[in-house]
């Protein structure tokens, strides 16, 4: 899979060695994943990283990017990919260059001619802000212990049994200027595409969506997981694995207005597992579907109910130099995390193909299928 002048690899094979499923989840759950480590050739060593994307009934995407995954040293360069392929015999065969990568056992072995070019083990990234702990000063929204913050439809939101908030809830504090903290986690849904692919959405003041969506391996686009909503894809997309914890770390000053009139667009930054994929991004408009239109006024957090299982953990909100500060309620007892490398354990482009059906409600928006309509920036 390796796209360099020394030898052009994006060819995979993978090997299935174990079939007992995860509970809740399939056999090729075993073989998604990420994998990354170092290869030699011609004397030479590099980096190298592998995607590897399930879609259910055996069928997997690949895609290789050079220099290391996104995130950890990818070169930038374009990824290769190999598409849709099926599982036979107990083995995914991605062809497609001169060399050949052999997954077993949870290690990808890179071949060419006969000859091993190096091993690069299955990983499961951790964020570096993954369990962060609010700062003195900042307000807790969600510790796992109550949803009394939180509201959906005008009644308490939904927490699973296990301290989770799902989603389809709002906040009933607002906010102007501040910075958010948020941990979600997407489920595992291999036969799903596009937007219907693990889909929700993280709102800022009900006005400025940060997509949420299982993207990973994707090329990253404003519909996808990271992008600003029809308004920018981000700079790189860091959508780890479905059923990874995953974090979004938010600086967000609010719209000025004078005399009932915009004068100054807001703004926001945006990390995505502690790599930041927006700086100072203005947002001339409130994104599509946002419940609130823009205004002076301040807004609430809103995580969009798109009928996916989308949780929830270690919400908080700090403050900026902005009179809609958090008030004080830090939980001291979580714990900073580090970036946590562990071995363990498709033609899936976002479908930009929809017509969208705003309910009207607001719960979330229903997105119907290509050959009703077609428009490219469909939710």
């Amino acid at each position: 899979m390796p796209n360099i002048k020394l030898i052009p690899v994006w060819s995979c094979l993978l090997a299935l060695t174990c079939v007992q499923p995860l509970l809740g989840q399939d056999a090729d759950y075993k073989i998604q994943g990420e994998y990354s480590g170092s290869v030699s050739a011609d004397g030479e060593g590099f980096k190298y990283g592998i995607q590897v994307i399930a879609l259910g009934d055996g069928k997997f995407t690949g895609v290789g990017y050079t220099g290391g995954l996104p995130g950890d040293g990818w070169d930038m360069s374009d990824p290769e990919r190999v598409e849709n392929v099926k599982l036979v015999d107990g083995k995914l065969t991605l062809q497609g260059g001169a060399a050949t990568a052999v997954i077993a056992d949870g290690v990808a072995r890179i071949m060419s001619e006969g000859q091993a070019l190096g091993d690069l083990p299955r990983l499961k990234r951790k964020s570096p802000t993954l369990g962060k702990k609010p700062p003195k000063g900042a307000m807790v929204l969600f510790d796992g212990s109550s949803v009394d913050g939180w509201e959906h439809k005008g009644n308490p939101a939904n927490m699973t049994d296990d301290g989770l908030l799902k989603q389809g809830a709002q906040s009933k504090k607002t906010f102007g200027d501040h910075k958010l903290h948020i941990e979600f986690l997407l489920p595992y849904m291999p036969k799903a595409r596009g937007q219907g692919r693990g889909n929700s959405g993280l709102y800022l003041q009900g006005r400025y969506e940060v997509q949420i969506l299982d993207s990973f391996g994707l090329s990253g686009e404003n519909n996808e997981c990271g992008g600003i909503y029809s308004i920018k894809k981000p700079d790189e997309n860091m959508c780890l694995p479905p059923m990874q914890w995953q974090t979004y770390d938010v600086e967000f000053h609010a719209a000025k207005f004078a005399d009932g009139k915009k004068v100054k667009d807001a703004w926001m930054t945006v990390a995505h597992n502690g790599v930041v994929i927006h700086e100072k991004v203005k947002l001339p408009k409130k994104t599509t579907a946002a419940p609130n239109n823009e205004g002076p006024e301040p807004g609430f957090i809103y995580l969009q109910n798109h009928g996916n299982e989308i949780r929830f953990r270690n919400i908080w909100v700090d403050k900026l130099d902005s009179e809609e500060a958090g008030e004080s309620k830090a939980n001291e007892s979580k714990q900073d995390c580090v970036l946590e490398l562990s071995r363990e354990q498709d033609s899936r482009q976002s479908d930009e193909t929809h017509k969208v059906k705003i309910e009207m409600d607001m719960d979330y928006v229903l997105y119907l299928p290509a050959d009703y309509e077609k428009k490219k920036s469909g939710h």
